[in-house]
């Protein structure tokens, strides 16, 4: 291949090496792109560099080659990435890279891939220098895009058209182990109450609200609610507020208490899933269950659970307005309202006649 040619559905790389490090719900949006890629070039050897944490979720879908990149390693990280990539690859290199994630980190990752074609953002949107580290650039219609729809303008690049697939793979075992815990025969009302546990995080709803709906839920249609999170302090303590909170529901918390392959487990088990912009809610969209995303610090048309942003509650352009004085249509794709305030917008009322909704098409 010369550095002037590219490929095609009938003119397919041998071999593709994916980028994509984090988090749980941007690997979640990274599937439809790679089952377009594994529908329209069956015979391409696959490769995909993933970060550890984020590795779990996706380790059982057959056919690829995973490279695991631990970036809590250091420097170390890039020398065993290097290692790794030479013992695969031998003197050989990939066909073409496509370099997925928009960080300084994964952009110094991709210099010790070796690619002839290496495929990156279009330049609006190739942050942290990305366009200095890649070749090619994907050529978008709009840049105002869900963020599964940018990430299938890599496969759009060659000709490929998407395959809107996402079939995360679910392990039985871990069903059953989910299962055993839980004890109940009742429909599963999960709650992933907690965005990514840091500080200055403006995505989480209150615990009075939560507490609320599990009630609701509980009352009109016999539903077990059950909490969902990390080992993070603030996910722990939100739990406990929330089930502190109830006054009818007995929530069962299985906060800190879940495998990766226990959380997606869960989440495919459960009749609807609550959460704000968080992975859960992400994975649980891909998986088909009903879900309903909590939205007023980010925007849902970039970043909501991606099958289900008809259940969304959506108050991002009544925030934005409010704290940032802009309208959606005037403001940067993908801006945040930066305060925490902005999800008291939504109320429990909001939240409940979506549930009311999923539950009549459930009937």
């Amino acid at each position: 291949m010369t550095s002037s040619q590219t490929f095609s559905r009938a003119d397919p790389p041998e071999t593709l090496c994916l980028l994509r490090l984090s988090a749980l719900g941007d690997i979640t949006h990274v599937l439809p792109t790679l089952r377009t890629l594994q529908k329209h070039w069956p015979a391409t050897k696959i490769t995909w560099i993933i970060g550890r944490s984020e590795y779990p979720l996706v380790k059982a879908i057959d056919n690829i080659n995973f490279i695991v990149f631990d970036k809590s390693a250091g420097v170390s990280s890039y020398l065993k990435l290097n290692k790794q990539l030479k013992q695969y690859l031998g003197n050989r290199s990939f066909d073409v890279l496509l370099h997925m994630q928009l960080s300084l980190r994964a952009s110094m990752a991709s210099l010790f891939i070796p690619a002839r074609f290496k495929l990156g953002f279009d330049k609006a949107r190739a942050r942290d220098m990305q366009s200095l580290f890649c070749n090619r650039q994907i050529t978008p219609g709009s840049t105002r895009q869900h963020v599964v729809d940018s990430f299938l303008e890599f496969p759009r690049y060659f000709g490929l058209e998407p395959v809107m697939e996402w079939r995360l793979p679910v392990s039985r075992g871990a069903i059953k182990s989910v299962q055993h815990k839980l004890q109940t025969d009742k429909k599963l009302f999960v709650i992933n109450p907690c965005a990514v546990a840091k500080s200055r995080n403006w995505r989480n709803w209150t615990a009075q609200g939560y507490a609320a709906i599990a009630d609701y839920v509980s009352d009109n249609y016999g539903m077990q609610t059950v909490l969902t999170g990390g080992n993070s302090v603030l996910e722990q303590n939100t739990a406990d507020d929330i089930i502190a909170l109830c006054k009818t529901a007995k929530p069962a918390s299985l906060v800190a208490a879940t495998s990766i392959a226990e959380l997606v487990a869960v989440l495919d088990i459960a009749s609807i899933v609550l959460a704000p912009d968080t992975g859960p809610v992400h994975i649980a969209s891909a998986l088909g269950t009903d879900t309903i995303g909590l939205y007023a610090a980010t925007n849902p048309d970039r970043a909501g659970p991606y099958n289900h942003r008809h259940y969304v509650v959506n108050k991002y352009p009544q925030a934005l307005l409010k704290y940032n004085n802009k309208k959606v249509e005037d403001a940067a794709w993908g801006e945040r309202v930066r305060t925490a305030e902005c999800m008291k917008l939504i109320t429990a009322a909001d939240v409940i006649r979506q549930i009311d909704k999923i539950m009549l098409k459930q009937q």
